[in-house]
C-alpha cells in the first residue's frame, strides 16, 4: 500500500515517517509532497491508498486537495493532520472525505489508529473494485460470445428479429424499421494458409481478430455487424445500411485486412431480403456464391451466387480407384505419384473449379480411403487409430499459393502426400501386427515351462485376445494354444531321450504340473506315449 504525506513543513513529515507504525499499516511506499499542488501530481503518477494532509499550506491548500480528490480520486482515504482547531476546517474535511481530523502536536497511537481505519477502509472498497473489474472483464470475454449465438440464431429462426431489434438498435446502430438486409460469409477452412500460420493454433484468437477488423469499418457509419457463425467454420456479416454499396464496403474491408495481415479474403454475398424473413435465403446464398466461384480465376474476391448452377464436370477420382489402390498397398511412392498423374492431368483441363467440386474430390478420397480399410482390415477392430485418422473427410484441403489464389500444383503435393503418409501407415501397421505377433512367439520360446494362457499374454502385450489369436493364426499358420504345445512337445522329446529322468520330470520341466495330462497331450500330439516314444528312442 502507498501512503501520501502533504505538509510544507520538511521536519512535520519527517516526524510523521517516525510515528507510522508501516508493519502494522501495510505500508509500503511513503511519498511525500510540500503542498497541494504537488500532491496531486503525485496523486495522479502514483495513486496512493491513504492520504495524511495538512490544511493550511502555500500554492494548493488541504481544502483544496480534498475538493479535488473528491472529484477526480474518490477511492483515496484521506486523513487530515493540523494546528488548527477550526470547525469550520473539520466540517469541510468530512463534506469532502475525509476520515479523521487529528490536531498537532500528533498523538502516535492516535494517529496509527485514525491510519488503520483508513486502510481498512480503501482495502474493503479496493475488493469490490477488483470483483467488479473482474466482472466487467469476464463481461467483455463473453459478451462476443453472447451475440455470437444471438445473431446465429437470427439468422436461423427469423421469428427472433423482433425480440432482438431493441438491442441491435442500441447495441449496433441498427436504424428502427429497417426494411432490408444482408448477409456476407467468410469460410474459415479456405483461408490464406499465411494467415492461419501468424496464428498458429489459436484459431479463436484469428475469427476475433477477423472480426474485429471487419466491425471497423461497419460501425463507424452503423452499416452493420460481423459476428463468427455459432458452431460453425464461418464468419458472417449481417448489413442493414447502404446495400447498394456493399461490394464497395467489402473492397474497403479487404483493403484493411491487406494491410492489416498482408493478405485478402473471399468473400460470398447473398442477396438482398426482406428483413427478417430472408436472412436465412441470403446466408445459403452467401455460402452458395463460394462454393460455386471458379477457384481459377485470380484476383476475384467478391463473390455473388450464381443465377443457375453450373453444369457439373464428370471428373472423378473413383474412375482411377483400382490404380490408385494398387499404388498404396505396394507402398511405393514413385507408384503413387504415377497413378495421380493421370487424373491430375485431366484436373488441369478444366477450365473451371469450384470450392464444391474440391469437396467432392475431398470427399471421394475419403471413401476411397474407407472402403481400402475394410479391404485391408477384415475386422474393423484391427484399424489402427492413425489409419482411421487417414481417412477423415471432415478436414477440407484447399491448397494456396503465396498470393492466396488456388494452386493445383499445391494440391497435387498435398493430395499426393495424403496418398503417400495413407500407405506409409498402413504398411506401419502391417510391420507392426508381424512385429507384435514376433514378439509373442518369441517370449512364448522363452516361458514355455511357465503356466501361460492367452489371457495373460494379452495383458501383458496390451492387445486383445480376440486379436492375438486372429493376428497369430495369419502370421504363423497354428493358434497361439498349438504354438505353445508344440514348443512343449519339442522340448519334451529331447528331455526324454535321458533315461535318468523321470515323466513327471519331463513333464514339470515343460510346463505340464498333471504328468498324466502331460502323457495324454503328448500322445495326442506324436501318437506315443512318453514311456513308448522312450523305449523307441532306445531300440
Amino acid at each position: 500500500m502507498k501512503l501520501l504525506l502533504v505538509d510544507d513543513e520538511k521536519h512535520v513529515r519527517d516526524a510523521m515517517k517516525l510515528l507510522i507504525d508501516r508493519d502494522r499499516l501495510g505500508v509500503e511506499t511513503v511519498l511525500e509532497a510540500s503542498d497541494g499542488r504537488m500532491a496531486i501530481e503525485l496523486i495522479r503518477l502514483e495513486k496512493p491508498a491513504v492520504i495524511v494532509t495538512d490544511m493550511l499550506m502555500p500554492a494548493a491548500s488541504g481544502a483544496q486537495l480534498l475538493e479535488w480528490l473528491h472529484a477526480n480520486a474518490p477511492e483515496c482515504k484521506t486523513v487530515v493532520v493540523s494546528g488548527h482547531d477550526d470547525f469550520s476546517l473539520v466540517r469541510h474535511t468530512v463534506q469532502y472525505g475525509g476520515t479523521d481530523y487529528i490536531l498537532k502536536p500528533i498523538d502516535p497511537e492516535q494517529l496509527n489508529e485514525a491510519l488503520a481505519k483508513a486502510a481498512a477502509a480503501w482495502r474493503r472498497e479496493e475488493e469490490v473494485r477488483r470483483r467488479d473489474r473482474q466482472r466487467s472483464m469476464e463481461m467483455n470475454e463473453l459478451k462476443p460470445v453472447y451475440w455470437d449465438k444471438q445473431l446465429s440464431a437470427l439468422l436461423q429462426d427469423p421469428g427472433q428479429f423482433g425480440a432482438a431489434c431493441r438491442r441491435l438498435e442500441s447495441e449496433f446502430g441498427m436504424p428502427a424499421g429497417a426494411a432490408e438486409g444482408q448477409i456476407v460469409s467468410i469460410r474459415l477452412d479456405t483461408m490464406d494458409k499465411r494467415l492461419k500460420d501468424k496464428f498458429g493454433d489459436s484459431q479463436d484468437l484469428l475469427v476475433f481478430s477477423l472480426v474485429n477488423v471487419c466491425n471497423e469499418y461497419l460501425s463507424r457509419a452503423k452499416l452493420g455487424v460481423a459476428f463468427r457463425f455459432w458452431g460453425g467454420n464461418e464468419i458472417a456479416l449481417l448489413l442493414w445500411q447502404q446495400l447498394d454499396r456493399t461490394p464497395q464496403l467489402l473492397e474497403d474491408i479487404n483493403n484493411g485486412m491487406a494491410r492489416t495481415f498482408r493478405c485478402r479474403l473471399h468473400f460470398g454475398v447473398g442477396g438482398v431480403k426482406h428483413l427478417p424473413a430472408g436472412l436465412g435465403d441470403s446466408l445459403q446464398e452467401a455460402r452458395e456464391a463460394l462454393r460455386q466461384r471458379n477457384m481459377l480465376q485470380k484476383n476475384d474476391w467478391i463473390h455473388f451466387a450464381p443465377a443457375q448452377q453450373p453444369a457439373r464436370h464428370p471428373l472423378s477420382l473413383a474412375d482411377f480407384e483400382e490404380s490408385l489402390r494398387v499404388a498404396v498397398k505396394s507402398g511405393s511412392a514413385d507408384q503413387i505419384q504415377a497413378a495421380l498423374q493421370p487424373w491430375f492431368d485431366a484436373v488441369r483441363r478444366l477450365d473451371r473449379i469450384t470450392l464444391e467440386q474440391i469437396d467432392h474430390w475431398w470427399n471421394e478420397y475419403a471413401v476411397l480411403n474407407t472402403r481400402w480399410l475394410q479391404q485391408f482390415f477384415p475386422n474393423p477392430d484391427d484399424v489402427p487409430p492413425e489409419l482411421h485418422a487417414a481417412a477423415d473427410p471432415q478436414r477440407l484441403v484447399v491448397a494456396l499459393d503465396e498470393d492466396g489464389q488456388f494452386s493445383i500444383a499445391r494440391w497435387q503435393q498435398e493430395f499426393t502426400g495424403r496418398f503417400m503418409r495413407f500407405a506409409s501407415l498402413l504398411a506401419g501397421s502391417r510391420h507392426k501386427e508381424k512385429s507384435s505377433m514376433r514378439d509373442i512367439a518369441k517370449y512364448i520360446e522363452t516361458h514355455y515351462r511357465e503356466e501361460l494362457s492367452l489371457h495373460d499374454i494379452a495383458a501383458r502385450f496390451f492387445l486383445s485376445r480376440e486379436y492375438i489369436s486372429r493376428k497369430f493364426k495369419q502370421e504363423f499358420g497354428v493358434n497361439l494354444s498349438d504354438f505353445l504345445t508344440e514348443i512343449r512337445m519339442r522340448k519334451a522329446k529331447l528331455l526324454l531321450q535321458n533315461p535318468n529322468l523321470r515323466i513327471s520330470e519331463v513333464a514339470a520341466d515343460v510346463g505340464f504340473s498333471d504328468d498324466k495330462y502331460f502323457s495324454k497331450v503328448f500322445k495326442k500330439a506324436t501318437g506315443l506315449s512318453p514311456a513308448e516314444y522312450r523305449k523307441q528312442r532306445d531300440v
